[in-house]
């Protein structure tokens, strides 16, 4: 081995990913790798290039900057860069320059893409950089989360349905489906031998030309993983997550007791907040829905314990908040009798986006029938909001600062004032009307007519889509809303204050990605109101490149886990949740992570920036 291999072997051994790799595998890489220096201005490439190596910081400093000149990151020893470009089409969205003089390990792209295929350390830690349709799901299993310390038994589907070895595939087969079940277990003298699933059928049967007389003995997955009932669902998760198996079979002293597939630990997953949406259906009083609604933090906690990803807690805590809303609309309509005219309780923000976390503030309006005559109808719509909007206070969603809900009269019009408002918007696009339309430009509606609300979503959309001066200054709003990144490439944090030394990761994460997607909606009259949604129609749409959305939604569910992840530690802790996240809570690669992240934001928004220029 020449001293120039052993130089290599030593340092990367010493830094992430590097460091997962067994010696002989560092020792061939450095035998391909070549050394590049690159003084104080130089370019290692431009934006657009298709890079042929991998590159590792061995010295000195570099700056990753967007078509703008704005830094991206900031590259030091140690550091590595251009796997993103590798991972995806070979072409780089970023320029990376020297800041001092700096020397680079360069591995050619054929090796780092072998390291990748051969060996799952290497390749986990760039799983964030990956294209989302190639990314694993990955599972964040706690022992502390309310899903993972429950036994078996208490999710397991109990008394399985068994055949014997003998009994043929077409039989066994016409079981399933008359049971409406993917799996059957095969038991010999009471005893489990094995597990046929309908994935057996179709791989080991079907494909494979062989007759479905043969038995069930011949292509059943013999002797199978099992745990018993009184095993924690811990247990059960990390042990089909390591072997790649969606059913596992429960035993009773080797009896055949239940089974646990994926679909049960997602109804469990979700099982607390149907219990809560049941419970506030049953009850009148404020204080006892607000009982209820005091478990969602600890519904937060659980689901992001149990790895559900960040959309999916987002749509359903705000599920239970659409619940709470329409059942406060119902006790309303009781005490005050029926509306006089045809009403919509639409909500915006969070709420109309369906992304609600454990922080959340009210905000919502009413749009009336043009039949609403304000000396006949005002103070029943008045004490409507009232009853409604004092109702989500006590429960916990408080009253919005800028005074945006339904209590307010100027968003509890007619249909006609509504329409009004958002010609006006449009026409006249001032800072304030830049706001309003952000805002209502979310609006998704609750209950009541929704007709009401149809006409004027499409109408608005059109009219926002002809206007290219709306449109500039919805561009220009959105760009307000910068990453936590400084000059040198690192976090800017919060300096003073009660949240000194951290990030905002709302206002400097969630809040720049919403407001892209909305513009990129508005550009392809979308009518989806949820981030996530959007920028998926908007790539259909053409709105957005389909790299640039790719990279938007993974920013989005990362910071999104991140921001959840801290809520949920602060729950944990009896604190409340709030956005502010300290960045030396995390990991190394966790930080990278969110550095390249925040990154992705600020390509993006000087993209769309120099295109509306």
């Amino acid at each position: 081995m020449t001293t120039a291999v052993e130089d290599f072997v030593r340092f990367a051994a010493r830094h992430a990913p590097f460091d997962a790799l067994p010696e002989d595998v560092l020792q061939a890489t450095g035998e391909l790798a070549m050394l590049r220096e690159v003084e104080a201005g130089d370019v290692v490439f431009e934006i657009g290039e298709r890079l042929a190596c991998f590159y590792l910081v061995r010295r000195g400093v570099l700056d990753a900057q967007s078509p703008e000149g704005q830094p991206i990151a900031r590259l030091s020893t140690g550091e590595s860069f251009g796997a993103r470009a590798l991972l995806r089409d070979g072409i780089t969205s970023a320029r990376v320059i020297a800041v001092e003089s700096s020397e680079l390990v360069c591995i050619p792209a054929t090796a780092f893409l072998e390291l990748i295929r051969k060996h799952k350390a290497f390749s986990d830690y760039f799983d964030r950089v990956r294209p989302s349709a190639e990314r694993k799901a990955a599972v964040s299993l706690e022992p502390t989360n309310m899903l993972a310390s429950s036994t078996v038994a208490e999710i397991m589907t109990a008394d399985p349905i068994t055949v014997a070895p003998a009994v043929s595939v077409r039989e066994a087969a016409g079981i399933m489906r008359a049971k409406n079940i993917s799996c059957v277990l095969v038991e010999e003298e009471g005893k489990l031998t094995g597990i046929l699933t309908a994935g057996d059928l179709a791989g080991r049967v079907v494909a494979e030309g062989r007759s479905p007389e043969i038995a069930v003995a011949e292509v059943m997955t013999a002797y199978p993983y099992t745990l018993e009932p009184g095993d924690l669902v811990f247990e059960a998760m990390l042990l089909m997550s390591e072997n790649g198996i969606g059913h596992l079979p429960i035993t009773d002293d080797g009896r055949p007791a239940g089974i646990i597939t994926q679909t049960n630990l997602v109804r469990r997953q979700s099982l607390s907040a149907v219990f809560m949406i049941s419970d506030i259906g049953k009850h009148r009083a404020i204080d006892d829905l607000a009982a209820v609604v005091g478990k969602v933090p600890q519904l937060l906690a659980q689901l992001v314990g149990s790895g559900m990803e960040p959309f999916k807690v987002g749509h359903l805590v705000t599920t239970i908040t659409d619940a709470l809303t329409k059942r406060l609309l119902t006790l309303a309509i009781e005490n005050l009798g029926p509306a006089p005219v045809p009403y919509l309780w639409l909500a915006c923000g969070s709420q109309g986006r369906r992304e609600q976390t454990g922080v959340s503030d009210q905000d919502n309006c009413l749009i009336l029938s043009d039949d609403y005559v304000e000396a006949e109808h005002g103070d029943y719509f008045a004490a409507l909001a009232k009853f409604v909007s004092d109702g989500l206070d006590a429960c916990g969603y408080f009253y919005c600062p800028g005074d945006m809900m339904a209590t307010n009269p100027r968003w509890r019009q007619p249909l006609k004032v509504w329409r009004r408002y958002f010609r006006g918007w449009i026409d006249q696009p001032d800072p304030m009307a830049q706001m309003l339309s952000s805002v209502m430009f979310d609006l998704r509606p609750i209950a009541g007519d929704t007709s009401l609300f149809e006409g004027l979503q499409r109408e608005t959309l059109e009219l926002a889509k002809k206007n290219s001066i709306f449109r500039a200054h919805m561009i220009a709003n959105s760009l307000k809303h910068t990453p936590p990144i400084g000059f040198l490439g690192g976090f800017a944090l919060i300096r003073s204050g009660e949240h000194k030394d951290t990030v905002d990761l709302k206002h400097g994460g969630i809040v720049p990605i919403v407001d892209l997607a909305r513009v990129y909606a508005l550009a392809g009259s979308i009518e989806d109101v949820n981030t996530r949604d959007r920028l998926i129609a908007a790539r259909k749409a053409h709105t957005v490149s389909e790299s640039g959305a790719d990279d938007l939604i993974d920013a989005f569910d990362f910071i999104s886990k991140m921001r959840l992840e801290h809520q949920a530690r602060q729950i944990r802790a009896g604190q409340k949740p709030d956005n502010y996240m300290a960045p030396g809570s995390l990991s190394a690669l966790e930080r990278r992570h969110l550095k390249d992240a925040f990154g992705v934001i600020t390509t993006l928004q000087s993209a769309l920036s120099a295109r509306s220029a």
